[in-house]
């Protein structure tokens, strides 16, 4: 069957060079494309395995002590605020 197609330059390009690479004829190096692209769409996409995260403990360093952490957050957000307080001035 005879029809007219629309092509992007870089399929084109890479159809014509194909072709030249090959020894074939376009159209052959055309065909064999749009049928390989029709087919690998065919076949259902397989499902991915399964992504799985094993939690394991980690524990904190040495000298840090989870007693003090509110009150660490505590101290970051007065420091914060007090820049941003310098600031817009």
């Amino acid at each position: 069957m005879r029809t007219t197609l629309t092509i992007d330059d870089d399929l084109a390009k890479a159809l014509h060079e194909e072709s030249r690479r090959t020894g074939r004829p376009f159209k052959e190096v055309v065909n064999e494309a749009v049928r390989r692209g029709l087919m690998a769409g065919a076949a259902p996409a397989k499902r991915p395995r399964r992504f799985r995260v094993h939690a394991r403990p980690c524990g904190f360093r040495p000298g840090i002590d989870i007693k003090r952490l509110n009150q660490l957050v505590d101290e970051l957000e007065i420091d914060h605020a007090a820049v941003v307080a310098r600031r817009d001035r």
